[in-house]
């Protein structure tokens, strides 16, 4: 299965989300901050990045704006959660490089969904 990166500082859904991606056998850690995420996702080049947008120090759109500013880290998929699904969220989410956008709270089918996208090969 996947190694996937949850950069998530609400608890109640990192443990959500920790259910749900060992359920579904993939391997993942948490980071819950911004800060240092994108020395993570270089450290351990993850196959997805679970981003949310409003995180404290560095928002989840300046973490995939660096992800993507490194060619390195092409490869690296960016899914961006956030509570604030509006369309001008979405567009500027995948503006700035992500490849999947969805809002908090989220159906659990949508998430497996979305992740089984990501990692079926390039978007």
């Amino acid at each position: 299965m996947a190694d996937i990166l949850v950069v998530e500082d609400e608890d109640n859904i990192a443990i959500a989300l920790d259910f749900l991606l060992s359920r579904d056998g993939h391997s993942h850690r948490r980071i819950a901050t911004g800060s240092g995420a994108v020395n993570e996702i270089r450290a351990s080049r993850p196959d997805v990045v679970l981003l949310d947008v409003m995180l404290p120090d560095v928002s989840g759109y300046q973490i995939v704006q660096d992800v993507r500013a490194d060619p390195a880290l092409k490869d690296v998929r960016v899914l961006m959660m956030t509570a604030r699904g509006s369309a001008a969220e979405r567009r500027k989410g995948l503006a700035l490089g992500a490849d999947g956008f969805i809002a908090k709270p989220f159906e659990l089918s949508e998430l497996r969904e979305e992740l089984a996208r990501l990692l079926a090969g390039p978007c």
